[in-house]
């Protein structure tokens, strides 16, 4: 006989009372249907409020992650402001008159030229410009934004091509009249045909279709919360096209000095407000994210010294705002987990008084169990099976209310929640240790009853 076949009946003994154990604690429970429904309610609650809280929580770290996207993780972008003006205050009208401006010349394709050329570490610098113009074709119309950029623009982010090609180094280098457009572009204006080598015309100018980008999904709350306008009617053209036939604001025109004869008798404040950058944004991407803020700094530095120490721009590293950002909606997702744990305590608790209670409540029947033959770890599995199986029924039960919790705040609040497998798993296993940590006293306490004295409790 084998070692297997000798120890068989012993096992089925040991399974046998294990069964016989938690059928006696579901009979216990479906007698007191109403108290072990009221027990579980904490579990319950507890379970659904840390699983929904967790679900916020992922939600907001695949926010940030979408947006880091959005931003590109490696860039570090710069853009032009108002110049910020310091020094004393003059005293009279004639010593403010006397005061000379610096002369700056505000942002342009030579700034990005110069940091990807003397700067370590750049990958490569993409500048845009963007104008207000109106696309026309087939009698449709619509405001749109054309952009300018170079190749290099398309890695700053998530761009994929839908169908095409990106712009050539021919077709930037003779400033060709050709353009990238948006997936809402193609939808409104290409419906019938394919756009590839078409042609749609933007302000004055006809350009000719070479690529379409795939939809970028972006939420109300991302494009207001960072900047960004909707990518997908935006109509690129090289950056090169663009300063040369549509607006390059270096260069001074017969309609720049009539508008500024006009403003002669306006207010300082509309002076000020003039747009004298030639691009309106500058994407330096870094080779690797240790040299981000150093390069910020070096950037910074280089950029007040090409614009005569005038501070009319803002470098800004997006990662680190990002993360600051994540590290906000931690400490909130920290503060409100533990907040929804309170209630899986509360709910052990109230398991433990529950149980203690039904311990004196069926004294006399610990007694007749131990007198006709059921051993003190009988009795100890019996309550613990009981304890456990509230909060597992409890722990079920709040999954359930926790996924609704979740779709709740999500339909009402427009908050990105995620029910992940980890949080559901995590819940649970909670749920049983509150059952067993909570049931334990109880248990051990039946199980330390006096037979003799059990049988003669009335």
């Amino acid at each position: 006989m084998t070692g297997t076949e000798r120890t068989t009946p012993a096992t089925d003994a040991l399974m046998q009372r294990v069964v016989s154990n938690v059928l006696s604690a579901f009979e216990a429970m479906t007698r007191n249907k109403l108290r072990s429904v009221l027990t579980s309610l904490g579990i319950i609650f507890g379970v659904g409020s840390v699983i929904s809280m967790l679900a916020v929580g992922t939600g907001a770290k695949q926010e940030v992650l979408e947006q880091m996207k959005l931003l590109g993780a490696n860039n570090i972008i710069i853009t032009p402001v108002i110049e910020q003006e310091e020094g004393k205050v003059a005293e009279d009208e004639n010593e403010k008159t006397k005061e000379k401006k610096r002369f700056t010349p505000g942002l342009t394709l030579l700034d990005g030229e110069s940091i990807r050329t003397s700067l370590p570490h750049v990958d490569f610098v993409s500048p845009e410009v963007v104008v207000e113009t109106m696309a026309v074709r087939e009698g449709l119309k619509r405001t749109t934004k054309l952009v300018g950029v170079d190749r290099p623009y398309f890695r700053t982010s998530d761009f994929t091509l839908e169908k095409g090609t990106l712009f050539t180094a021919e077709q930037v280098a003779r400033s060709a009249p050709v353009a990238i457009i948006g997936h809402a572009i193609r939808t409104k204006f290409f419906t019938r045909e394919e756009p590839i080598g078409r042609r749609i015309k933007c302000g004055s100018l006809w350009l000719t279709v070479v690529g379409v980008i795939n939809e970028r999904h972006i939420t109300r709350q991302n494009a207001q919360h960072l900047g960004l306008r909707d990518y997908n009617y935006d109509i690129y053209t090289p950056v090169n096209t663009l300063l040369l036939r549509y607006k390059n604001r270096t260069l001074v025109t017969r309609q720049d000095v009539q508008n500024a004869s006009r403003m002669r008798s306006s207010d300082d404040e509309t002076k000020k407000q003039t747009n004298y950058h030639q691009i309106d944004r500058l994407v330096v991407r870094v080779d690797e994210t240790a040299y981000m803020h150093p390069l910020a700094e070096v950037i910074s530095r280089m950029l007040q010294r090409r614009h005569n120490d005038v501070v009319d721009f803002q470098v800004t590293i997006p990662e680190e705002l990002l993360r600051q950002e994540q590290r906000t909606r931690d400490i909130f997702n920290i503060v409100l987990g533990a907040i929804a744990s309170i209630s899986l305590i509360v709910g052990g608790i109230g398991i433990m008084n529950i149980m203690l209670a039904s311990v004196l409540e069926r004294t006399k029947e610990i007694g007749i169990r131990r007198a006709v033959g059921a051993t003190r770890r009988d009795v100890l599995l019996q309550f613990l099976a009981e304890a456990v199986t509230i909060s597992v029924t409890g722990g079920i039960l709040g999954i359930g209310l926790g996924f609704a919790i979740s779709s709740l705040i999500q339909r009402m609040t427009g908050i990105l929640t995620i029910v992940s497998a980890v949080s559901v798993v995590l819940s649970f296993f909670i749920s049983i240790s509150v059952g067993m940590i909570f049931g334990i006293f109880p248990a051990i306490r039946a199980a330390n009853q006096d037979p003799i004295t059990s049988l003669r409790y009335e």
